[in-house]
């Protein structure tokens, strides 16, 4: 009796455990079946070119420079080996999805940059050329418009509420094959990328081609949460690692493209630094989190309300910071002309500082706003510094401190200190002249670490240095 009972049970458990294992998976059908209507491929005309105006392969080339082969955008057209045109034709290049019943349609702007003309072909196998209401490359975000009425279209999500590990799914035109379906989970979120200071991307392990770019990322419930932007590749195919724009970002970037066809972010006007654990011991801190001030532009905001380097930011606008690379992000998103909270840290003491947030600058604007003279030698730190010359100070924006003209074995060597390094504050301390410098010198404790600051070869940073080590 007990053998058929058993018998009985093992046969049960083979024959439910299918069953117990499907249930546990997504159904992704009625999802596909909802939203694929409002998803839309794009293809463009470029503008002319000639027949030996460059490399055939989109990948080769961005903005003129060469791309890494291990990181790059991937939908600029396809195959590798496509062969030179002296006649612009259509190109399918991505995807895009509809966002109003009126025609608006969100989609990459690398899809369609340098188009003449944008076509986009519907679900029901319609051509529309599109209208470019807008293209913000700093999002990678772009905005059409199609002159009909009564589309389909998505519903809009948030990306707030997402969360690791939770299912997504993807629609595009991979390869020009329009309307593939692929899924996976949500692998992290916030992720920073080169080049992309201002988006906090979505990483997923959706498998994304060329093809899908600027086509809708959902969630189970069928709401858009992203746009297919990036991946991670050293083929220039899929290999698990994909980056969406969080749809709370491009639905603020296209209200704004819609509105007025160009992308007003904030602008704190500071360079910052990752705080390490050594550093956030010498900052005063308890764990390694904040970004680390080491420079203050001139005539920004930052300048203006009174934000010192040295200083460390912990939160913005009561939002906490934990990488340096959350602080633009969150600036970025608040609009020019707002007032906003910093919390910093200065001298051990947590303080907060309103900042009437600025108009990020183009980023050319950027780059242009940053006879043996006696030596004295430190024997505590092993250096030999010198005074500042007007040269130095010209040629790499620098108003004090002074120049490391010698590194000897010592505290200074262990932290890294080199020859020409420019040494503008020791121990939150600004130095001016090599007498001051000796005198702060002097008096460092020599129980725990401090945070020097130089910049070296006009870079600024912030290094951690044990006197006593």
């Amino acid at each position: 009796m007990k053998k058929m009972s058993f018998a009985l049970g093992l046969t049960l458990l083979i024959l439910l455990t299918p069953l117990v294992a499907s249930a546990a998976l997504p159904d992704f059908k009625s999802l596909v079946r909802e939203a694929s209507p409002a998803v839309v491929n794009i293809s463009t005309i470029p503008k002319t070119i000639s027949s030996d105006s460059g490399p055939g392969s989109p990948f080769d080339q961005f903005d003129g420079q060469e791309v890494p082969e291990i990181f790059r955008h991937f939908f600029r057209g396809f195959p590798e080996n496509a062969p030179r045109q002296q006649r612009p034709s259509p190109r399918s290049l991505g995807s895009g999805f509809i966002i109003s019943e009126d025609g608006y349609v969100l989609t990459n702007h690398h899809v369609i940059q340098d188009a003449e003309k944008v076509i986009v072909r519907l679900n029901d196998r319609r051509e529309l050329e599109a209208e470019v209401v807008g293209s913000d490359p700093r999002s990678d975000v772009a905005l059409l418009k199609l002159d009909a009425v009564q589309l389909p279209y998505v519903r809009i999500g948030s990306s707030r509420d997402i969360e690791v590990g939770e299912w997504v799914l993807a629609i595009g035109s991979p390869f020009g094959f329009d309307y593939s379906v692929t899924a996976g989970i949500v692998s992290a979120t916030e992720r920073s990328l080169a080049n992309d200071s201002y988006v906090p991307f979505i990483q997923t392990d959706v498998a994304i081609n060329p093809g899908n770019s600027g086509g809708p990322l959902f969630n189970l419930d069928g709401e858009v949460i992203g746009i297919n932007s990036q991946i991670y590749t050293r083929s220039g195919g899929f290999m698990g690692l994909s980056f969406a724009i969080p749809i709370d970002v491009a639905m603020e970037v296209s209200d704004q493209l819609r509105d007025t066809g160009t992308v007003a972010r904030g602008w704190l006007g500071v360079v910052i630094q990752e705080v390490s654990r050594d550093l956030a011991e010498s900052f005063g801190l308890d764990k390694p989190a904040g970004a680390v001030v080491v420079q203050v532009m001139p005539d920004s905001p930052a300048q203006g309300a009174g934000l010192k380097e040295g200083d460390v930011i912990l939160s913005f606008n009561g939002n906490d910071i934990y990488l340096s690379s959350d602080l633009p992000h969150q600036v970025g998103r608040v609009r020019p002309g707002t007032e906003a909270s910093v919390g910093i840290i200065r001298g051990g003491e947590r303080i907060s500082i309103p900042v009437t947030i600025g108009l990020l600058p183009d980023p050319d604007q950027l780059i242009a706003a940053s006879g043996q003279p006696e030596q004295a030698q430190v024997d505590d730190l092993g250096l030999v510094v010198s005074p500042l010359t007007s040269e130095q100070q010209t040629r790499w924006n620098v108003r004090a401190g002074v120049v490391v003209a010698e590194v000897r074995d010592g505290p200074a060597a262990a932290a890294g200190l080199m020859v020409d390094d420019i040494i503008t504050m020791l121990n939150g301390e600004r130095i001016e002249t090599v007498d001051q410098f000796d005198e702060v010198v002097a008096r460092l404790p020599e129980d725990r670490a401090v945070p020097i600051r130089i910049v070296r070869r006009g870079n600024a940073m912030f290094i951690p240095l044990r006197p006593g080590g």
